[in-house]
């Protein structure tokens, strides 16, 4: 018998789009355009896969999947939505979602899940209220989603983690993360981030240190594995640990137990570690720069960080973020940014990542002159006169001299601009024809005529242009 499969969305294309492909991958279908009509269906009979949109009118996905879970636990149910951030994702996987499908999906893919769901019908967790706090990452990019179903998937682990990517992608943010959605979360979040520590003062901040173990070491001192005892210790730049350390931070993860530099007394290593890293992890193995066992100790379960290039579509959404959030710790109003400036932004190669468009946000904030930031309130280097700019530049100043004269309230302000611009025009053609006027109407697309009254109109003088006179 063909496996049954219920569709529930309010949007009828999304429901006629599921209904043909499963059909198609031989399943029964049936679909819903409300929960009630599911629910009420529910109690006659029991499909074997449930695929439901997030946001609908009336009862939502998270509230159907709590009523299906409360009466049917061990039925799956594939969650679909076209608003993605991680706290949707991290809350579908809480419900006790089977997998969360964030929209425009493939159809291909969609069957896959289904078939695969159908197949597995694990039974989940206990269900928890969703977050109704905002998302804590944000992240359209498919790249970013699959982070989010990763992060979503360990809900309820203390599987040690690697976190990879670019300086400033925000890997510390996906840690916290981690810790905040773990059985761990009532407990402390340590951060360390190894590069900054010298090399012969790391030991002690991981481990500790008694009285009078080295000289300054004046008082007993706990390390951080101390500090996080119940909770997340997050070593940050986990590649740039000297190989000494690498060896008796190994012992303790596979011991679960340390003692303070200088002491006699076993010490429960009581963490979850999350590593993160900027480098090549196996270029180090490779290069014999890190412990292979430790990296297997460690990586666990890796996440990898797409930079920001990666990633483009975020970043109208993560600068307006940043806008409010500055705005709020400075008291001012939050800029907004014109098209032309996102458009600019997106078109960046963002060395710096998420961070140097946090920084760009800070300094907007404070330094653009007015409410709506334009591409010539940028700082330099983003304002548009580079060298892959200066196409636009010309545009960008236009713009700029019209909004002045807008902005005084003045008068034919359009005739005066297209006055202006067909100056430019002529000057620049007969000075490319040397004053050659019949050459430089054809190039401009006018007669000669209209090319001399013009001329004439603008009182333009054209008396030198054949020697070579740019005008």
């Amino acid at each position: 018998m063909n496996p049954t499969i219920w569709v529930i969305d309010d949007d009828p294309s999304i429901r006629w789009v599921l209904e043909k492909a499963l059909t198609e991958a031989h399943m029964a279908v049936r679909t819903f355009e409300e929960a009630s009509a599911l629910r009420r269906a529910l109690g006659e009979e029991r499909p074997n896969l449930i695929i439901s949109d997030v946001r609908m009118p009336g009862e939502d996905g998270f509230a159907l999947l709590r009523r299906i879970r409360q009466r049917e636990p061990e039925l799956p149910v594939i969650l679909t939505t076209a608003y993605s951030d991680m706290n949707a994702a991290v809350s579908a996987f809480e419900e006790g979602a089977f997998e969360y499908l964030p929209k425009p999906f493939d159809v291909a893919e969609a069957v896959s899940l289904a078939r695969h769901a159908i197949a597995q019908a694990p039974a989940r967790g206990d269900p928890a209220e969703a977050s109704q706090e905002g998302p804590e990452i944000i992240g359209e990019a498919p790249a970013m989603q699959g982070v989010f179903r990763t992060i979503g998937r360990l809900v309820g682990s203390e599987a040690n983690v690697v976190i990879t990517g670019e300086s400033g992608t925000g890997k510390e943010l996906v840690a916290r993360a981690l810790h905040r959605h773990s059985p761990r979360a009532t407990g402390p979040f340590v951060a360390l981030n190894t590069a900054a520590v010298p090399a012969d003062l790391l030991e002690s901040e991981l481990f500790g240190h008694e009285k009078g173990a080295f000289t300054g070491a004046v008082e007993q001192r706990m390390g951080r594995f101390e500090e996080a005892k119940g909770g997340t210790l997050f070593l940050d730049e986990i590649g740039d640990m000297p190989a000494d350390l690498q060896t008796r931070l190994l012992r303790v993860l596979a011991e679960g137990e340390f003692q303070r530099v200088g002491g006699r007394h076993q010490l429960t290593a009581d963490v979850r570690v999350i590593a993160a890293t900027h480098r090549d992890l196996s270029q180090l193995i490779a290069d014999g720069r890190f412990r292979q066992d430790l990296y297997h100790r460690l990586n666990v379960v890796p996440i990898h960080l797409p930079a920001l290039r990666e990633r483009r579509e975020d970043i109208p959404e993560l600068a307006q973020r940043f806008l409010r959030e500055m705005a709020g710790e400075l008291d001012l109003q939050p800029k907004q940014l014109a098209p032309e400036t996102l458009k600019l932004l997106q078109g960046e190669s963002w060395p710096g990542n998420v961070r140097e468009l946090e920084n760009l946000c800070r300094r907007i904030t404070l330094m653009a002159p007015g409410p709506l930031v334009h591409p010539e309130d940028l700082p330099d280097p983003f304002r548009p006169t580079g060298v892959g700019n200066q196409a636009e530049a010309w545009q960008n100043a236009l713009a700029f001299n019209i909004r002045r004269h807008l902005q005084k309230g003045e008068k034919g302000v359009g005739n005066r601009a297209q006055e202006e611009l067909e100056r430019v025009l002529i000057k620049e053609a007969l000075a490319y024809t040397g004053g050659h006027r019949q050459q430089a109407a054809a190039l401009l697309g006018w007669g000669r005529n209209t090319l001399t009254r013009k001329i004439q109109g603008l009182g333009i003088d054209s008396s030198n242009s054949r020697k070579g006179s740019p005008l």
